[in-house]
């Protein structure tokens, strides 16, 4: 009988000990696959912000020349008029070249979130600061470019026979004024937006950094 209960009591201990084994191996398996999942997604995110930082500072480098053409404007509008219209058409042919806005790529943040993956991935902080980027950040700044899309489409609609023509020496004074209110109108947009542009920057540093 004692050797009957030793023999149970073996086995049953051998059926506990394969059942625990084959748990902590599908366990195992599992976080191995968690981990390869959020490292493969980690490092297509990391892909698509450097794409996205490039192209960022293509934006803020189109700004540039029209900041530079706004200031002058905006306190030498007269003087280059009456002394110098040849300047003056030329800054504002500069102001007038094609303006570009920044659009992120969202293919692995949203195919990560569709599959739901994103919430079992164990790296919270990088994971917070993505999400971040992406649900917050990045909808704030194409808000803030299209804003800028329909200023720039506005200005350039009200003065495209003047910026076909080149015929900015011939406007008068009243002429002038709105000129550099709509300029006003449109650069103040872009100028935040500019700054917006340089914010997410810094935080795609501290995303590639991480």
């Amino acid at each position: 009988m004692k050797k009957h209960i030793i023999k149970y009591t073996f086995e049953f201990l051998v059926i506990v000990m394969g059942i625990s084994v084959s748990f902590w191996l599908n366990n195992w398996n599992e976080n191995i696959k968690q981990i390869s999942l959020q490292n493969k997604f980690i490092a297509s995110v990391k892909e698509d912000l450097k794409q996205d930082k490039e192209f960022i500072k293509r934006v803020i480098n189109g700004i540039e020349p029209k900041r530079q053409v706004y200031l002058t404007l905006i306190n030498e509008m007269d003087e280059l008029y009456y002394n110098d219209r040849k300047s003056l058409d030329s800054l504002i042919r500069i102001y007038s070249t094609s303006q570009r806005t920044f659009y992120p790529i969202f293919g692995s943040y949203e195919s990560a979130v569709s599959g739901n993956q994103i919430t079992v991935f164990d790296n919270k902080e990088l994971i917070q600061k993505i999400i971040k980027l992406y649900n917050s950040r990045y909808n704030r700044l194409e808000d803030n470019g299209r804003i800028a899309d329909e200023r720039w489409d506005f200005f350039t609609k009200k003065y495209s026979g003047q910026l076909r023509m080149s015929k900015f020496t011939d406007m008068e004074t009243k002429q002038r004024f709105q000129f550099l209110n709509d300029m006003h109108y449109h650069f103040a947009q872009l100028r935040f937006y500019s700054s917006q542009l340089k914010t997410t920057l810094n935080e795609i540093d501290e995303i590639l950094n991480q």
